[in-house]
């Protein structure tokens, strides 16, 4: 018998075949982005160690080094302390509760009336914020500069951007308390700040004041900004990257967010950021700002700057806002 069909009528086993290709289709590439996601992570928070070589930013690479990285992902070598204090000063080796030797610096100022420990972003050292230390030892404040886990001298070589780094800050505070019974300050950039914003209320850490440098809202966003710098979509690329890095490092990784840390902290905050920042946007800074639970606190945005240090880029504006906050 033949079946005569409407020329615009599809029959339905084409239709069912059609739908299947494209389920199967749209697994496969959920796998893929999946797979390439995770390896990206792995290499995003696992450095090596190169001798102190010099990383390239996402913003300096050429088109090629672009696709090269998209494809096969960075490798980011673990940086070395280069710089060193030209005053006395004292090394000093603290522990984390995982076995992992982290490497300090007690910089002592004449009669000081506190101390101010400072933190360094990703991929940084303590070997960068000699200059910031130099500027408040003037003011008359010992300094405590610490490298964290898996940069500079410290031993290991896996980054949790933040989240397990909260501990180190802890160790930071711990070992200056017990140093002397100055108040203490707490000053963090990037990274940094967004460990200390982490820290102070799950170790229950009641420093004087704090000094934060455009510190992200959420580590979703800050790869985000990996994304931006390498002109990939952020979605779904930076919620698959903040999910299996999270998976990697063992903890729930949309779940790290400083902006919602903010709330708990209660004691004055000086708020630094860099109207022409690429990796934090304005609209991240002035929401950890705006969940910031002190009434004491002050937003000051460098014009001219992006994500650097704005110690270097305007040191006179710097040491004024940094001089009024410490005043009594």
């Amino acid at each position: 018998m033949q079946i005569n069909l409407h020329p615009f009528v599809v029959p339905d086993y084409t239709m069912k075949r059609f739908f299947k290709k494209l389920a199967w289709t749209c697994i496969l590439l959920f796998v893929l982005l999946n797979i390439i996601g995770a390896f990206h992570a792995w290499k995003f928070t696992h450095f090596y160690d190169d001798g102190g070589r010099r990383n390239k930013l996402p913003e300096q690479m050429s088109t090629g080094e672009k696709i090269k990285t998209i494809l096969f992902g960075v490798r980011i070598a673990k940086s070395a302390t280069t710089g060193f204090p030209s005053v006395p000063y004292e090394t000093v080796l603290l522990r984390t509760a995982g076995g992992l030797r982290l490497e300090g610096w007690w910089i002592p100022a004449k009669a000081a009336t506190g101390t101010v420990i400072l933190f360094h972003g990703y991929n940084g050292n303590k070997g960068s914020l000699l200059p910031e230390a130099d500027r408040f030892r003037s003011l008359g404040y010992n300094t405590f500069l610490l490298d964290f886990r898996a940069h500079g001298n410290s031993e290991g070589y896996t980054c949790s951007v933040g989240y397990k780094e909260a501990e180190d800050v802890k160790l930071a505070w711990e070992y200056v308390k017990q140093k002397n019974k100055h108040p203490v300050i707490l000053w963090g950039v990037s990274m940094g700040a967004a460990a200390i914003l982490k820290a102070v209320p799950e170790y229950g850490l009641k420093p004087k004041q704090l000094i934060l440098q455009c510190p992200f809202a959420t580590l979703t966003d800050a790869v985000k900004s990996r994304m931006r710098a390498v002109h990939l979509p952020a979605f779904p690329f930076s919620q698959i990257l903040t999910f299996w890095g999270g998976i990697e490092q063992g903890f729930w990784g949309a779940g790290f967010k400083p902006e919602s840390y903010a709330s708990q902290i209660d004691m004055p905050v000086l708020y630094f950021y860099g109207k022409q920042d690429i990796r934090v946007t304005e609209q991240e800074t002035r929401e950890v700002f705006a969940h910031l639970g002190t009434r004491q606190k002050k937003l000051y945005i460098f014009p001219n700057a992006g994500h650097q240090s704005f110690c270097g880029k305007d040191s006179t504006t710097w040491m004024k806002e940094v001089t009024a906050f410490l005043q009594p």
